[in-house]
Parts: structure tokens; sequence; C-alpha cells
């Protein structure tokens, strides 16, 4: 699943008239990049949320054939059900059965994670991937010790969550589809159970938030970097 249903606040005025995740960088939208490698790590379902400036989102990206994958659109009301409730009202399309996992991705990111390394044991809810603190969020969110991660201490050195996250069906099973529900709480919980592991990725990741880091993630990516 990618997550492409986001008001995007911080990026307006951009965002006032183009959803977050089709605003180009290097002359592509932001979420191809995110298609681009699914497919080329051999996904071939994929489910998209979207409430913002949605029908813009149908109409660049279709059923996802040109990419040689079948896209299934979950709409939502603009701004209603935060992450965890995109996901819960979209679950009907990514369980697959067993409380076999699926892989979630927010929409406006640009990271060279190797999605091919995914992987969750049979008793953990959720796997994490997590990198360094970037400027703008010191403070990071979670702790992970070895492959386990935890919610944040005082005494532990902290990593940001990435965005990207494989999660079970049953992480989300006290939710109600069409209410709106935070992810963090739901992990947070997990992790006070051990059920939840984590990686560091210590490659190339940007949220990228802002028209600032926008242009700048546009000018890496045309030079080359």
């Amino acid at each position: 699943m990618i997550l492409a249903a986001g008001r995007g606040e911080r990026m307006r005025p951009l965002t006032d008239h183009c959803p977050k995740p089709l605003l180009p960088a290097a002359d592509k939208p932001l979420i191809v990049y995110h298609l681009e490698r699914l497919a080329a790590a051999g996904f071939k379902d994929i489910v998209i949320n979207h409430a913002h400036l949605g029908e813009q989102l149908l109409a660049a990206l279709g059923n996802g054939a040109q990419w040689d994958l079948s896209i299934t659109w979950s709409p939502e009301p603009v701004g209603a059900l935060e992450t965890a409730g995109g996901i819960c009202q979209a679950l009907p399309h990514l369980d697959a059965g067993n409380d076999a996992p699926f892989l979630v991705i927010n929409g406006d990111i640009y990271c060279d994670w190797p999605i091919q390394s995914i992987h969750l044991a049979q008793q953990d809810l959720a796997h994490l991937v997590l990198v360094d603190n970037p400027l703008q969020h010191p403070t990071g969110d979670f702790v992970l010790q070895g492959q386990r991660v935890s919610d944040k201490t005082a005494a532990m050195p902290t990593l940001t969550f990435a965005g990207i996250g494989f999660y079970r069906p049953s992480l989300f099973k006290n939710l109600t589809a069409g209410e709106p529900a935070k992810l963090a709480p739901l992990l947070r919980a997990a992790m006070a159970e051990h059920r939840v592991s984590g990686e560091h990725h210590q490659g190339r990741w940007e949220d990228v938030g802002t028209p600032e880091r926008l242009a700048a993630l546009d000018a890496e990516l045309r030079a080359g970097v």
C-alpha cells in the first residue's frame, strides 16, 4: 500500500492544486519512484488511498498497467482517517488471509531502501524501517536494539521512522473501518508486547515535506547525486 491521502499542508501552495505524491522531482512524480521500485522488486498488486485532489492521482496513474502493476484505489474523506484509519479502510484489499503481512510506504518520501529485504517473524506484528534523525526531526521516534524496536527513552539514542513498514492485518483488528486512527499508538502497544522488529537503513532517505526539501531533492537528482 502507498499512502497518498494526505492534504500536504506544509507543502502549500504547491499542494493547493496538485496532490503531494504527484509533485515532481527531476520531472518524475514522487509516487512514480515508488511504483517503479515496487515493480522492479516483483510486486504486482498495489493499493493506493486518496482524498485531496484524488481524481488527479487516478488520472495520472490509472490501473498501473504501464508499470506492469495492478492498482486498487481506496478513496477516503479529505483529511479524515489518519494513517492507521486509512490502512484499516483498505484492509479488505490487503488481507490475503492467514494474517499475512503487507508492505506500506508513505507516498511523500524518497528512499533507496532495498525493498527485496522485507521480512517479518511469525510472532511479530510489524517491522519498521528506521533512519538517522533528520535536521527537521532531531528527537527521533523509536529505539532500535539489535533487531527489536521499542518506544524512545531519555537514556537511549533514537532513530526516525522512515514511513516504511511491514504489518500484519491483526495489528489493526481493534479499529473500525471509516473511523480515524493514528498508527503510532498501535505500534507502541505492539512494542510493549515485544512484537515489533526493525532495521536501520543508512542509505538515501528524504522526507519531502516542504517546498524547500522538494527543490533540494529535485536539484540533487538532476545533478546525479
